[in-house]
């Protein structure tokens, strides 16, 4: 059994300019990610799938083996799977053919090794082909009718008001990890593959879609770090130098379009 980690990056964001090599906690998010990677135990060699040279060169400095990935599988329209497709395929060609793949997002800053291996042995336990995380939800759910009228989802908005206690357990896709057996991946293109297990975490379920994102997330990691919390990424030494890693240029100077 081979276990790796890909780490999808490329080089353009709509929210966030330059997102993945942004700081949180003094750390590019791309650096956090890969960090946790290495920090887990059940995952073997990690891998970062970028379009971009700066992405690369950071990946490069925290261990990560680069793959590049073709700019028309890196634009706005692009999926996640095709990425991971196409770092299976040249990975193939290299000779190296891992059985289970685990992807990580950089969006999502507080992933731990803990949390990768928890996932991990959840797969192989071999009741299900794919794995991802979730964290508890306890709100009620609403959708706006055809009529406009607001409708229950996990209620009955028309009976009794009823306890949060009360509402059969739910749980919010963190974006965080996925994984899956590789077979079972190529044979259908998507990461929810086969039986799907949910695996409940503790980690901070924050995911840096703007900049108000970004700041509490750099909020979040300095309160964090303060207490030597377990998301930190020891990895990295702790907190380094923001000016280790700014490229200097713009996103509109580079061109980036996504």
């Amino acid at each position: 059994m081979t276990v790796i980690a890909v780490v999808p990056a490329r080089g353009g964001s709509v929210g966030v300019p330059r997102k993945n090599l942004r700081l949180v906690g003094g750390v590019p998010l791309v650096g956090r990610t890969i960090a946790a990677a290495h920090s887990a135990q059940r995952v073997g060699d990690v891998f970062v799938s970028t379009d971009d040279d700066d992405i690369a060169r950071v990946a490069s400095r925290f261990g990560a083996t680069i793959i590049r990935r073709p700019h028309h599988l890196a634009g706005a329209a692009a999926s996640s799977e095709s990425a991971l497709l196409h770092a299976l395929d040249a990975l193939q060609t290299a000779g190296i053919a891992p059985t289970h793949l685990v992807m990580l997002q950089c969006t999502s800053p507080f992933t731990t090794g803990a949390d990768i291996d928890r996932v991990v042995a959840t797969l192989i336990s071999g009741r299900a082909q794919s794995a991802f995380t979730v964290v508890p939800d306890h709100g009620f759910l609403w959708r706006i009718g055809a009529d406009g009228c607001a409708q229950g989802i996990n209620h009955d908005h028309t009976g009794e008001r009823q306890r949060r206690q009360d509402l059969p357990p739910q749980y919010r896709e963190t974006g965080a990890i996925y994984a899956m057996e590789v077979a079972a991946f190529r044979a259908t293109g998507r990461r929810f593959c086969g039986a799907v297990l949910a695996v409940p975490v503790d980690s901070p379920p924050l995911e840096i879609d703007d900049e108000a994102d970004l700041k509490t997330a750099d909020a979040l990691a300095s309160m964090l770090a303060s207490r030597h919390h377990p998301v930190v990424p020891a990895a990295v030494g702790g907190p380094v130098e923001a000016e280790r890693f700014e490229t200097g240029r713009s996103a509109a100077v580079q061109g980036q379009t996504c």
